[in-house]
């Protein structure tokens, strides 16, 4: 009779793991189904920052290499290797949209990992709001159910080029890009 070694997945074997995949491009990590392996003390803040065992991760190019074998399954955020798949916790959106240029296809975000997506149909603009506060909170989707927080300034400037539309028979103030309105709040709740 033999018996397998069981590993504990660590930062540094899905590193490796996600470096053999690499091949170009994103990995297709939807394309993967290994075993769960469990959950690993790895952490997105709000912010975006990637923490390990309790330790913000400093090294961009490990941020970026994480960032592509990261998938949402229902409502849970796992890294996915073509051999192992482990849970993290994400306090709010995976990623943080920290610019945007207004072009003539429509406004480009790009992420605090490197992301680029244009906002449209593929790459709508959401934004909710604190039920108490009534504290906006915008994203953009930038990948297979994977959203980023679009950072402050940003929104700002987003906020700048709104205007308003009819949306689902009323009047929202919005932004446009690709030919699509997003809606950011009721016009008639704009002092």
């Amino acid at each position: 009779m033999t018996t397998q070694k069981i590993v504990k997945p660590s930062a540094e074997s899905i590193a490796s793991s996600a470096r053999a995949a690499q091949k170009g491009g994103l990995p297709p990590v939807h394309l993967w189904n290994p075993p769960h392996c469990g959950h690993i003390d790895m952490r997105i803040a709000r912010d975006g920052t990637w923490f390990y065992m309790g330790t913000p991760i400093g090294r961009p190019e490990l941020v970026r290499l994480f960032s592509t074998i990261l998938r949402k399954d229902g409502d849970d955020y796992v890294l996915v290797t073509p051999v192992e798949k482990v849970g993290i916790t994400v306090d709010d959106a995976p990623f943080v949209a920290v610019d945007f240029n207004k072009r003539s296809d429509g406004l480009a975000f790009e992420t605090n990992v490197g992301d680029r997506m244009i906002a449209g149909p593929d790459h709508p603009i959401r934004v909710e709001r604190d039920a108490e506060t009534g504290e906006p909170s915008p994203y953009v989707l930038v990948r297979a159910n994977l959203e980023a927080l679009i950072d402050r300034k940003s929104f700002y400037r987003l906020v700048d080029l709104g205007e308003h539309a009819e949306h689902e028979g009323e009047q929202w103030f919005g932004v446009r890009s690709q030919g699509v309105f997003f809606p950011i709040i009721p016009s008639a709740e704009l002092d």
